[in-house]
């Protein structure tokens, strides 16, 4: 079980609250398919992605970094517990999509940036990095818990 102080609850609730679920999620995504190219391979359903301007017109892009912001709101929202809330989503992409779990940091670490980029040097300060850090790695571990 990870332990959170209140700072750090404090600063998750403080920087979540000024997340755009739809457009931060869709950065996020598209910085990890972007940059990590074989991560596509996950999306072949989603269509034309082999250039960044079709990444950035592709809707399915838009609608699955939603669901991703969703799903990471959804844990900021069970963080007593996030390894356990998250165990379906686990297992859901151990067993039936076959995601390499390493891609959650990826895209974690993406969601940082996003953050950082929108919230800028004078709010995204090194102790709000460090809470958000600790976030992401907590959930891509959470969704590594049911790998095999």
């Amino acid at each position: 079980m990870v332990l959170w102080d209140a700072a750090e609850k404090k600063v998750i609730a403080s920087v979540w609250a000024k997340v755009d679920i739809e457009a931060d999620g869709f950065q996020a995504l598209l910085r990890t398919l972007h940059v990590y190219p074989w991560t596509k391979r996950y999306f072949s359903h989603f269509g034309a992605m082999s250039t960044l301007k079709d990444i950035e017109s592709n809707p399915k892009v838009r609608a699955h970094g939603r669901k991703v912001m969703a799903a990471v709101g959804d844990a900021i929202s069970h963080m007593d517990n996030i390894k356990g809330h998250l165990s379906q989503l686990s297992q859901l992409h151990s067993d039936k999509l076959h995601v390499d779990p390493a891609n959650f940091e990826l895209l974690g670490n993406n969601i940082v940036i996003v953050l950082a980029v929108k919230l800028g040097n004078d709010a995204f300060t090194p102790e709000v990095q460090a809470t958000f850090q600790k976030l992401v790695a907590v959930i891509s571990s959470a969704l590594t818990r049911e790998y095999h």
